[in-house]
């Protein structure tokens, strides 16, 4: 794994485009993991929706469990991996929301009905059953009918602030590429480099 750049940025975009030509499904998709007060960790899937210098955005219902635990402990971890290149990249630092001008801007880009169902699921609560929920889709649905919908005031992204990057390259009998990238203490705005043992 010759890493062409010195920005783990542009390597984790450059990956991420090789990704997007070979995964099935979901080249974006990545772990998520959180903590809240007690200090007890909690992992799962989201969608990454923007990468840029300013951080990692994704997007989630406030009221659910991993919007809880980062308002209680504002820092994460992501990891991406990408089985059909036999990579994966893992990303942490501190997390912050992002603007509501962000999150109407993406909230008016997705389709209609995902709009809809943010505004009808009470994710992570529980349900008696599913026709909670298409009562709910059909509560809204109507509501508001052919008309805009707006972002619901319970619903926003937030934004990981890469302080770490790890990128990862399988290797034969397990001798696995490694490369960490952490901010350099001597020049702002550089990163240094160190390769692992696998």
């Amino acid at each position: 794994m010759g890493l062409k750049h010195r920005d783990p940025l542009k390597t984790f975009n450059r990956w991420l485009e090789k990704a997007t030509a070979r995964e099935i499904s979901n080249p974006n998709a990545m772990t998520l993991a959180t903590a809240g007060k007690d200090g007890r960790p909690s992992a799962r899937m989201v969608l990454l929706k923007s990468a840029g210098p300013d951080g990692f955005v994704f997007y989630t219902n406030l009221d659910s469990l991993k919007s809880h635990q980062l308002n209680e402990n504002p820092n994460a971890a992501l990891l991406f991996h990408w089985k059909t290149l036999e990579r994966q990249v893992r990303i942490e630092g501190p997390v912050e929301p992002v603007t509501a001008a962000e999150a109407d801007a993406y909230f008016a880009s997705r389709p209609r009905a995902s709009q809809i169902g943010a505004w009808a699921s009470h994710q992570s609560h529980p349900m008696a059953g599913w026709a909670d929920l298409e009562k709910r889709v059909a509560m809204y649905t109507a509501k508001f009918h052919v008309g805009p919908v707006p972002r619901p005031e319970f619903w926003s992204g937030f934004r990981v602030r890469a302080e770490r990057f790890e990128f990862w390259k399988e290797g034969k009998f397990r001798l696995h590429k490694r490369f960490v990238f952490t901010p350099s203490e001597s020049t702002q705005g550089q990163w240094d480099v160190k390769q692992l043992f696998p």
